[in-house]
């Protein structure tokens, strides 16, 4: 399986239809917050594959739903035999929208423990923000969270993708650490990896 992730900062070219996707098509695309529905939309329609998004920070701007698409906020699905967990927003810095302490978050995750147990096998988890300490910034709005690197820790998802951290990459390997066997990888813009 083939995935787009996207993040943070529109592409023109992934909805221009006279430009094919550099390295071919994909099965599956992944919305890592921030992001304009119109965009996700048009994603999903010009590619025709499924999109699971989530929310970022500043989604507080795009109240529509990208129609098509399926929001992954606090749920699991599985596509094509491989299991998909998401959770929006960042940390919280200023009391808006997207927003959560560490304990709110830490909740989230826990309201789904016996679903990740009966799951046995999580492939990937998509958020917005990072884990803590994985290329995390110290400012209130752009710290990770700590509870992500205890889901990493106990899960054992294969991929944990994230966007909110604003980088330049050199290099496709400059956006990916590794956490316990699992590949932290940050989406800002577009990353293609496989599965």
């Amino acid at each position: 399986m083939k995935i787009l992730s996207v993040s943070d900062r529109i592409i023109e070219d992934l909805i221009n239809p006279n430009k094919p996707l550099p390295g071919g098509t994909v099965d599956l695309i992944l919305g890592c917050g921030d992001l304009p529905p119109e965009y996700l939309r048009e994603l999903r329609s010009l590619h025709n594959v499924p999109l699971l998004y989530i929310r970022g920070n500043h989604d507080i701007r795009h109240q529509s739903v990208p129609a098509g698409c399926t929001d992954l906020t606090g749920k699991i699905m599985t596509i094509d035999g491989q299991s998909f967990l998401g959770f929006s927003g960042s940390r919280w810095y200023n009391g808006g929208q997207h927003q959560y302490r560490e304990r709110e978050m830490r909740a989230q995750i826990r309201q789904l423990w016996f679903q990740l147990w009966r799951l046995k096998k999580l492939d990937v988890v998509i958020t917005h923000a990072p884990p803590r300490h994985m290329h995390d910034a110290e400012d209130r709005c752009h710290k990770g969270f700590n509870c992500y690197r205890y889901l990493i820790k106990r899960h054992k998802p294969r991929y944990f993708i994230h966007g909110h951290i604003h980088a330049h990459f050199d290099s496709p390997s400059d956006r990916i650490s590794t956490l316990n066997n699992t590949q932290v990888i940050n989406s800002y813009g577009r990353y293609t990896f496989e599965i």
